[in-house]
């Protein structure tokens, strides 16, 4: 009497089923209008046409929708990028690619995000577009600093509230000097030589 068992599986088939994608949560930091968000799209672009899963967690939608009430002293801005740290550990621990293009003006506050990632075993890339704010305040993209000089608003990063230089960013950009093909290039370089894309 012969006891039969299952079908074996060998070849690609079974290898990729255990095939997981690494996640990373990539966030840029800068000066309003320094450029992160269009760095940002330029950089999801590039990996989802490499079969990346990415999600750009927008800093305006993130107000909208899971931050609404909060205001924007430090306590309240501190919470904001928290719960922005929070959703892209969770993403990037599941394979996905977080790109967040948000100000994040507070060292503590970006360390507290990246400690989390770390003790999770989650990579984490802190990449500072180091815009200055005279070429922010020319591009002006939401109109922010035109509002600040004629005293409609008050509390600008970079400009009458403070903004704390990342001091060891995984990559420093200088957007003003190149193209955002080339500073995409940069961060999407990073990535690869680490492994994550």
């Amino acid at each position: 009497m012969t006891t039969t068992t299952g079908p074996t599986i060998t070849g690609p088939s079974r290898s990729r089923e255990n095939h997981v994608t690494t996640g990373a949560t990539v966030w840029l930091t800068g000066l309003p209008s320094a450029g992160k968000t269009t760095i940002a799209r330029e950089l999801a672009g590039r990996l989802r046409e490499e079969g990346r899963r990415v999600e750009l967690l927008d800093g305006d939608e993130i107000r909208e929708f899971l931050s609404a009430g909060l205001g924007f002293s430090r306590a309240d801005r501190h919470t904001n990028v928290q719960r922005i740290g929070f959703v892209a550990e969770l993403l990037a621990r599941n394979g996905v690619t977080a790109l967040v293009p948000v100000i994040a003006p507070y060292a503590d506050s970006r360390d507290a995000v990246r400690e989390r990632h770390e003790a999770n075993g989650t990579a984490y890339v802190e990449v500072h577009v180091a815009t200055p704010v005279e070429v922010c305040s020319v591009r002006d993209v939401k109109g922010l600093y035109a509002k600040q000089a004629a005293g409609e608003i008050s509390g600008l990063t970079g400009v009458d509230d403070p903004y704390e230089e990342p001091l060891k960013p995984d990559l420093r950009i200088e957007s003003q000097d190149q193209t955002v093909q080339k500073s995409a290039a940069a961060v999407h370089a990073l990535l690869t030589e680490r492994g994550l894309a």
